[in-house]
């Protein structure tokens, strides 16, 4: 499970502790937490870590590694559970980390221009560096103070782009929380950005719908394309990011930028309501009509503690 994976089990276990328990996440048995766990629950009340097994006041909830409650793996591709809904996830900082998160500054837009290259999904959501570099111009064109998270798992650095060094995910999101904007690929920070309140242009291109992990305070981008989840690179998931425009982009972030929204308390914009998830798609390029059909098996999400997921549906496969 990546990083993201933990922010949305972070908002799955939102409002726990307001009504006594603790969200325990694992198999029924045992809590499956990971080592990134450890970073994104830090200081959740809403979360039991392990260990914490014969509490009473636990709520078990079957997302942990291997079983995710969004998709399911089926030969090369995943398959969308289109029942899902993100919800904002957490992060609870400290003292030490609300101040350090400071040290930057505020009102900045953070561009970020490489998805996981680890990942063999990487080239499916990679829109291009040069095309964010583009964006990142125009915004500084306009006297826009832009900027890039940098550590050791950053190699690409984008030109005349204020570099901001980061210690960890937690150090970048506590910085990020302080920006006006985000702006890049569906993962990790788009999740995070959710997390700490900031709006955001997210790129998904043709691999994820963002009807499952996108967030209706941001503005989604797909390129008009279905989502088909392939796990191998895809002419499919090219064509969808070519079909998104350096315009797309940059007028998508001047609508956020312009959003009476921008500027408040990232406090008060977390808490704003969370309804119609996705209707922050502005535009063609954002158009996402994948078709909708029933799942066969009886049962295809495994594991469940509970009765099975209702309204389980799939994208259709479309693969390059």
């Amino acid at each position: 499970m990546g990083l993201g994976d933990q922010i949305m089990a972070s908002g799955l276990a939102r409002g726990a502790a307001a009504r006594g328990k603790r969200i325990a996440l694992g198999d029924g048995r045992r809590i499956v937490w990971e080592k990134t766990s450890f970073d994104i629950f830090r200081g959740n009340p809403n979360v039991a870590p392990p260990g914490s097994e014969g509490a009473p006041d636990l709520e078990w909830l079957a997302y942990y590694k291997g079983h995710r409650l969004y998709n399911r793996r089926v030969g090369d591709r995943w398959v969308w559970n289109l029942s899902f809904r993100a919800k904002p996830g957490e992060i609870f900082f400290d003292a030490a980390e609300t101040a350090a998160g400071m040290r930057h500054g505020e009102s900045f837009v953070v561009v970020e221009p490489q998805s996981a290259q680890w990942k063999t999904v990487a080239p499916n959501k990679d829109w291009g560096v040069a095309n964010f570099q583009a964006v990142a111009d125009r915004l500084r064109g306009l006297g826009l103070r832009v900027v890039q998270f940098r550590s050791e798992q950053s190699p690409v650095a984008l030109r005349n782009v204020e570099q901001l060094a980061t210690t960890s995910f937690r150090d970048a999101l506590a910085i990020l929380a302080r920006a006006s904007l985000y702006i890049g690929a569906e993962g990790g920070l788009h999740h995070g950005a959710a997390a700490v309140g900031i709006p955001a242009v997210v790129l998904f291109g043709g691999f994820i719908p963002p009807a499952v992990t996108g967030y209706s305070t941001h503005t989604n981008l797909t390129g008009g394309a279905q989502a088909c989840g392939s796990l191998k690179p895809c002419k499919h998931c090219r064509a969808a990011l070519a079909g998104i425009t350096i315009d797309d982009v940059f007028n998508a972030a001047l609508r956020q930028l312009s959003s009476p929204l921008v500027g408040e308390d990232s406090k008060a914009r977390r808490e704003a309501p969370l309804a119609a998830l996705g209707e922050g798609c502005l535009g063609s390029a954002c158009a996402d009509p994948s078709p909708r059909s029933p799942i066969a098996s009886a049962s295809p999400w495994r594991g469940e503690l509970s009765s099975p997921i209702r309204g389980e549906e799939e994208i259709g496969a479309v693969h390059g």
